[in-house]
């Protein structure tokens, strides 16, 4: 007789299946709950489960990509999602692709299957549930559970828009053409990125006929009042942005001793220093256009993006502000939030976030010490981006500036850089206690 008490899952996405997957295998009794097909949210068709809703690629696989190494860690802890991929895949290079409706029913049949997962669809859950429970209904969470988790301790807010600027990487940046300063000299929080007046007039010029992404058809009417779009404002006149988020007043160029024409300022996005935003620069410009367009920016034309901009309809917590180690509530670790909804971004970072967020409840739930991933680790320095305090915070993909940096150099290029952060990461995998 098995004496653990049931939890409670509500989201039948990547994160929420991976959740009950992993709680289930170390012998802890699920319900699994979900809205199909009662109720579909406005990006989904389908009656099964783990919808991949946008592209059909879980991205790339060698462990030299910070998505490759991900997959591996999982894959270490005995990943669901990723298993069905691998029954699902489909031709891609050096990419996991799948087919959608074969995933979809592999992930389903699964969980349907195992004796400690119980399945509960056409249910729309307007309350908390008691703990212990995983909430991971996804950035389109429906309006009346999206109250009740406003209401929870510490909850002040909710995102219903995803408007974020661009992320770069320090070491990408050329140093030689930016110089750190704030305006009127108070301090130096910033990198400013200086143009003249040929070199903003390329890049406006670019910038105008550039091609923007199509919203999703529920998105349509949502104009993102609140923050506007850097090609929208541009549209507005030549000199909009020079007066606007580009304005040099206040910023001298070392390097010539006069104020620019224009200067693009980059702000410190995570507490390590490895990551930096273009300030002001929320775009619905499509990926490509990003980086052709931004890389003209002085100092930023070998830029490594690890986030393109996005303005979408995406909800999210604040994640930084309520939720602790391994995905938990603050105020009750037998909470846990994962998927989007948790501040993480995309498929495979979905799923991962419900992994960690099930060991480390399952080992709560046992009297166990829960697993430290660390920030050596993609599963690790993702939890950890979210829980870190951030004021600018905004959902991340896994990407190798969030990890803990290497503690000596590494000959050669960023290649051979991500590759021995990779071979650490494995180590530090195969050294964790991981609750079965």
């Amino acid at each position: 007789m098995n004496n653990t008490k049931k939890v409670t899952i509500v989201g039948a996405g990547l994160a929420g299946c991976e959740a009950a997957w992993q709680l289930a295998k170390r012998g802890i009794p699920v319900k699994l709950i979900d809205m199909k097909p009662a109720k579909y949210s406005p990006a989904h068709t389908m009656d099964s489960f783990a919808e991949l809703v946008c592209s059909n690629s879980l991205k790339a696989e060698q462990i030299s990509n910070a998505s490759g190494l991900l997959k591996a860690e999982m894959k270490i802890v005995g990943s669901l999602i990723l298993d069905c991929a691998e029954k699902a895949r489909v031709p891609a290079g050096g990419a996991l692709a799948v087919d959608r409706e074969v995933f979809s029913k592999e992930v389903t049949e699964k969980i349907a299957s195992h004796p400690l997962i119980e399945v509960e669809t056409g249910v729309l859950v307007s309350e908390i549930p008691e703990s212990p429970a995983i909430i991971a209904t996804g950035p389109l969470t429906d309006e009346a559970l999206t109250d009740a988790i406003m209401k929870l301790p510490g909850m002040q807010d909710l995102h219903f828009f995803d408007a974020a600027a661009p992320i770069v990487t320090l070491e990408s940046i050329d140093m030689n053409k930016v110089f750190r300063a704030s305006r009127y000299e108070r301090g130096s929080d910033y990198l400013n990125c200086p143009m003249t007046e040929e070199e903003y007039n390329r890049f406006y010029d670019a910038l105008m006929s550039a091609e923007m992404a199509d919203p999703h058809g529920f998105e349509k009417s949502l104009v993102f009042e609140g923050c506007l779009a850097v090609e929208i404002l541009a549209s507005r006149g030549r000199q909009t942005l020079a007066f606007g988020p580009l304005k040099p007043v206040g910023l001298v160029d070392p390097n010539t001793g006069k104020m620019p024409f224009a200067v693009v300022q980059l702000r410190q996005d995570n507490a390590a220093g490895t990551l930096y935003n273009l300030v002001g620069f929320q775009t619905r410009l499509k990926w490509s256009e990003q980086k052709r367009v931004f890389s003209m920016i002085p100092g930023l034309e070998n830029a490594e993006f690890v986030r393109y901009g996005v303005m979408h309809r995406n909800t999210y917590i604040n994640s930084p502000d309520v939720l602790g180690a391994n995905f938990a509530l603050r105020t009750n670790p037998e909470i846990r939030f994962a998927g989007q909804l948790s501040g993480v971004e995309g498929y495979i970072e979905s799923a991962a976030s419900g992994l960690v967020a099930a060991i480390g409840l399952a080992a709560h739930l046992k009297g166990q010490p829960e697993p430290d991933f660390t920030t050596k680790t993609v599963l690790g320095a993702l939890a950890n981006y979210v829980t870190v305090p951030n004021r600018n915070f905004q959902p991340m993909n896994s990407n190798f500036g969030i990890l803990e940096s290497l503690e000596y150099r590494v000959k050669g290029g960023k290649r051979q850089r991500y590759e021995k952060l990779a071979e650490r990461s494995l180590e530090v995998m195969a050294g964790i206690s991981i609750p079965e």
